[in-house]
């Protein structure tokens, strides 16, 4: 049986090999993933298609390889042949199985053993950090490894890795080369895009996050009764700026050759971190979206994206993007456009300031709003408009929720 790559997307030309994992010779299992194919935008996993045992791997990790080409074959409904050509010679002999120069056939090391069990995303957080999955202690079912057991390893500070490379001594100086991976490439080419080939302007705001801040305070607790889920800030930012596109739809346009794009739906990409890089997933017609739809949608994305289970459907399309960075802790920043948008809204860490209310200092909670934006088809005095709209609708957010 053949091991091909999968139909890739009209926009994906090709695509990378980021894992293969099984080796020549080894028996595998029917759904059992054989190889992790890495796009732009997201990683396939090609699984066998029956039981039998892994043939030959005709394009190795790293290599570039092209829709439905032969990356590999299978004999299905084998045994492995290591085990068949060995079982009569060791026969006579049971010492010969400990001898580790006759036993390298019969068996994979304990660790690659151990990976078989792992799953798809732990396999791929392990390969990431560079950690020895033999020596990860796992607390899931039947010792399973699960991401949190990972995630204990690496806070727990161990340095282990894969690679056979003696340990450096302390205090010495060196230096690790990891190859970029596509997704990083992708990035990496795309934000130099959008430096280079937009009219690229920043302007700033701040907000005053009291009302937001009581009022999830009051509702909380019935809300999450009521819908399951809980109310963050996350679903008034995307409900205020979804009424902002509609009063400025230049902001919601986009530039295609000498013409301008006007959408008459709002497509919102959200922003998101996961252990391959930075995606923005897209959120579908949020106008049409209650702050509780919201808020579920923007879990499932984020669960999608952490999981690596995001598919080019859910990364395709958006009029305007949203970037919280004040998650990480951020106090400030200037976003850079996502192409062909024509603008970035960034939120960021909501920090207690002095302010100066009706002649009288108060301190409030307040984070400042960076708004970038492509000055060939946005004027200044919609960005601005655009951003003190915002401001207004979340510092009154009963206006959010009366459309007015």
């Amino acid at each position: 049986m053949d091991i091909k790559v999968p139909v890739l997307p009209e926009s994906v030309a090709d695509a990378t090999i980021a894992t293969w994992h099984v080796k020549a010779g080894e028996s595998v299992t029917r759904d059992q993933v054989l190889v992790d194919i890495e796009t732009d935008k997201v990683v396939l996993e090609v699984v066998a298609q029956a039981d039998g045992v892994m043939g030959e791997i005709i394009h190795d990790t790293g290599a570039t390889v092209t829709a439905e080409e032969v990356i590999g074959n299978m004999e299905a409904g084998g045994a492995p042949a290591a085990k068949k050509d060995d079982s009569a010679d060791k026969k006579d002999d049971a010492s010969a199985k400990k001898d580790d120069s006759k036993s390298k056939v019969e068996s994979a090391p304990a660790d690659e053993s151990n990976d078989d069990a792992l799953s798809p995303s732990v396999r791929r957080m392990i390969a990431e950090k560079g950690l020895d999955a033999s020596k990860i202690k796992g607390s899931g079912k039947n010792g399973r490894v699960t991401k949190e057991d990972v995630e204990k390893f690496v806070a727990a500070g161990s340095k282990s890795t894969t690679s056979a490379a003696p340990a450096v001594a302390a205090g010495d100086r060196s230096q690790k080369r990891v190859p970029m991976t596509r997704l990083r490439k992708t990035i990496a080419n795309r934000l130099l895009e959008a430096k280079n080939s937009t009219a690229m302007l920043t302007t700033f705001n701040e907000v005053n996050m009291k009302p937001i801040m009581e009022l999830r305070k009051q509702y909380q607790d019935v809300f999450e009764k009521r819908h399951d889920i809980r109310l963050g800030f996350m679903s008034f930012y995307v409900k205020a700026v979804t009424e902002a596109l509609k009063r400025f739809p230049e902001v919601n346009a986009a530039i295609d050759g000498d013409d301008i794009v006007y959408h008459n739906y709002f497509d919102i990409s959200i922003a998101v971190s996961t252990p391959r890089g930075l995606v923005t997933p897209v959120l579908r017609d949020c106008d049409k979206m209650n702050l509780a739809e919201i808020e579920k949608a923007i879990k499932a994305i984020a669960l999608k994206g952490r999981d690596g289970k995001l598919s080019m459907d859910d990364l395709t399309g958006g009029n305007f993007t949203i970037t919280n960075g004040g998650v990480f802790g951020s106090l400030m920043s200037t976003p850079i456009i996502n192409p062909p948008q024509s603008a970035i809204l960034g939120m960021h860490k909501i920090q207690d300031r002095v302010m100066v209310v009706d002649g009288k200092m108060e301190i409030l909670p307040m984070m400042y709003l960076a708004l970038s934006y492509d000055h060939r088809i946005i004027d200044g005095k919609e960005s601005v408009g655009f951003l003190v709209t915002i401001k207004e609708l979340l510092e009154d957010p009963t206006r959010i929720l009366l459309d007015i």
